[in-house]
């Protein structure tokens, strides 16, 4: 692949996720399922299997849970590895998920002593690339130590919030030393971005707000385009600082894991921005593949094709306008 073509770079986290076979606490589990993870790998991974040339920059160790990682991403996925490095000292991380209940996993991280992907530097980043390509998309768990913070700055200020600057506002408690360190990061990098993706609680650490219209209001306030607060079981709130304001309702499914369904909606919402779709319609697409995750046990392997999202979201529109 050739990156001049990418369509969509994510920044962010990498690993190998393990998935138990069978619900209840991990003490109780025998055995497990081995996949790619990573906010920002994922919604890449999701992207590629919707068709889009998707590239992600991160980093792995030298190990082979490093070579499993960028062998899958390049040959299963379809994903561009251009920029997937490796960082020679440090083991690729490990996550395990506690389906416990199973639509609203706990998640176990092993990023010890560190983890690669917050050794990336901007030397090794295409500043081109990321000044031209259609989407850039950026989460916030890049701001949590260095000298990944000074890398995901330099990139935002090359970026120089061409649309579409996407921040996902991804925060998970286990990496910053307090809530308040980062809401101070997280917060701050909402003026670089022109788009602001965030569930309550990551809305709650970014602006303080956790009411779904207050926090799109607050969000929007920065000079976004627009803001996508999810709600979990009550849909996703879409507001744009053109005044649209809509809640898109969620799909009813049987939920097997809810890990990678807020991916899987990244990856699609892209999609649907790179053909040309307004915002709302974006997020409803979006919507409906992150169901399909939700209903099945892995993330990056569970991502659906664009064929499979497309029946679905199809079903949901005639639907609503039968109602």
């Amino acid at each position: 692949m050739q990156s001049t073509s990418v369509e969509l770079l994510t920044v962010g986290r990498v690993g190998v996720d393990l998935y138990p076979e069978g619900s209840g606490p991990l003490s109780t589990v025998d055995t497990f399922a081995k996949s790619v993870g990573g906010t920002a790998t994922n919604v890449a991974v999701a992207a590629a299997r919707l068709g889009r040339h998707a590239a992600v920059f991160t980093k792995v160790g030298e190990d082979a849970f490093g070579t499993y990682v960028k062998t899958a991403l390049a040959e299963r996925f379809g994903v561009d590895t251009t920029f997937v490095g490796s960082y020679e000292g440090l083991p690729t991380p490990v996550v395990f998920a506690e389906l416990d209940p199973p639509d609203d996993p706990q998640i176990i991280f092993y990023r010890y002593p560190k983890a690669p992907d917050m050794e990336i530097v901007l030397a090794d980043i295409d500043l081109d690339l990321v000044r031209e390509v259609p989407i850039l998309w950026l989460a916030a768990d890049r701001f949590s130590d260095q000298p990944s913070r000074d890398t995901a700055l330099a990139v935002l200020d090359a970026r120089n919030r061409q649309r579409h600057t996407v921040l996902d506002l991804d925060y998970r408690p286990s990496f910053w030393s307090s809530a308040e360190e980062a809401r101070r990061w997280i917060g701050g990098a909402i003026a670089h971005a022109t788009i602001a993706i965030g569930n309550l609680t990551e809305c709650e650490i970014a602006v303080g707000e956790s009411e779904p219209d207050k926090a799109a209001d607050r969000l929007l306030s920065f000079g976004l385009e627009a803001a996508l607060v999810k709600m979990g079981r009550d849909g996703v709130l879409v507001a744009t600082s053109s005044g649209t304001r809509e809640r898109i309702a969620p799909l009813e499914i049987e939920v097997v894991c809810g890990l990678g369904a807020g991916d899987a909606f990244g990856g699609a919402f892209c999609h649907g921005l790179l053909e040309g779709w307004d915002i709302v319609d974006a997020a409803r697409f979006g919507n409906a593949a992150g169901a399909i995750v939700a209903s099945r046990l892995l993330c990056a392997d569970a991502m659906p094709t664009l064929e499979e999202v497309g029946a679905l979201a199809g079903e949901t529109a005639r639907s609503s306008r039968t109602q």
